[in-house]
């Protein structure tokens, strides 16, 4: 079987072909079925004014592609699903349960520097949520970007016994009570990365759709976002409702990169690493390899951070699961040589 695209035909055994392509270069099992990718690929093809498949196929069996062609072509064709606060029990964790541990071991340096990478951040939605977590939990006028000041977003919220107001994952309807122990400065980096070169720009530019705030309570959008009047710098101009743009405190915590998670550039130690909904697109190898290099990217007694369909067993890279609320996360030992379960 085949189906014919512009100058030619995609034949099943080239469609095999293609998909352990895409998984030598980007670690990604393909589970669209092989009609969807011979669409995709004739729509490439359409796109680029290429008569044939020859063309695109020098490029994947490349040893080392041209990443940002790469990138191109994958552009539709693996899934890039996100979301604000798309993982409320991450989130909440994050905020009211790691946060103080980590300002408690880090209580003697002067600002308390928090370092956090999203990895697969798909169009930015995770690291913003993740910054907006943080300035809800962090008093107003603590939080500061490692890169550029930032003065949280006043809501006074923080780190506390459990209450109503603690969900929608960590961004409080009403205000809560801080506990003395957060009101230290804190110097906050967050880094989202992603492997689509165009999922990062829209990250960078920080403009969505209103739509895409739907489910946040008035009070954070207002604090997080601006309306604007126009469609300038948005992704999608198709979109039937306005536009917010992220606020600059939150932006200036946020670095993107585009990211080949197989071929990872170091980029430092980091207190918590998220990689929600990344582990389950990777073949076993590629996955394996993934969770060592995470573990070794992970400041001692960091934190893990996976979506609720993932698990770790117990004997995976010496990482201890914790549980807050409901939410499971893994956290690396505070030694390097430290037994299982510390």
């Amino acid at each position: 079987m085949h189906r014919f695209i512009t100058g030619g035909a995609i034949l099943e055994h080239e469609l095999s072909e293609l998909r352990l392509l895409v998984e030598r270069h980007t670690g990604i099992l393909l589970d669209a079925p092989n009609s969807a990718i011979a669409s995709h690929v004739s729509d490439y093809l359409e796109r680029h004014d290429l008569g044939s498949t020859d063309e695109l196929f020098a490029l994947l069996r490349s040893p080392e592609p041209d990443s940002a062609l790469l990138s191109q072509f994958l552009h539709g064709l693996i899934n890039s699903t996100s979301g604000f606060f798309r993982h409320p029990g991450a989130m909440t964790a994050l905020a009211r349960y790691v946060l103080p541990q980590i300002h408690s071991r880090k209580s003697t340096e002067g600002p308390c520097t928090l370092r956090i990478w999203s990895a697969g951040c798909g169009s930015g939605e995770e690291p913003y949520s993740i910054a907006m977590a943080l300035c809800d939990a962090i008093p107003s006028g603590t939080a500061s970007a490692t890169r550029a000041s930032s003065n949280g977003n006043g809501n006074g919220n923080s780190n506390g016994a459990k209450a109503t107001s603690c969900r929608n994952g960590g961004i409080a309807e009403t205000s809560i009570p801080v506990p003395s122990q957060l009101t230290k400065e804190w110097a906050i980096h967050i880094v989202g990365s992603d492997l689509l070169a165009e999922s990062i720009k829209i990250g960078e530019r920080g403009v969505y759709p209103e739509s895409a705030v739907a489910g946040l309570p008035p009070a954070a959008i207002r604090s997080c976002f601006t309306k604007i009047s126009s469609t300038a710098g948005a992704a999608d101009r198709s979109s039937p409702s306005g536009y917010l743009m992220v606020k600059p405190r939150l932006r200036s915590m946020v670095t993107f990169n585009t990211m080949n998670l197989i071929h990872p550039v170091y980029i430092g130690r980091f207190d918590c690493i998220f990689c929600m909904d990344v582990l389950p697109h990777l073949s076993r190898p590629q996955r394996l390899a993934l969770l060592e290099r995470l573990h070794l990217y992970l400041e001692p007694g960091g934190y893990l951070f996976l979506s609720q369909t993932e698990k770790l067993s117990s004997q995976s890279l010496n990482f201890r699961s914790e549980v807050f609320d409901g939410y499971t996360m893994y956290r690396k030992p505070l030694a390097a040589g430290a037994a299982y379960g510390r």
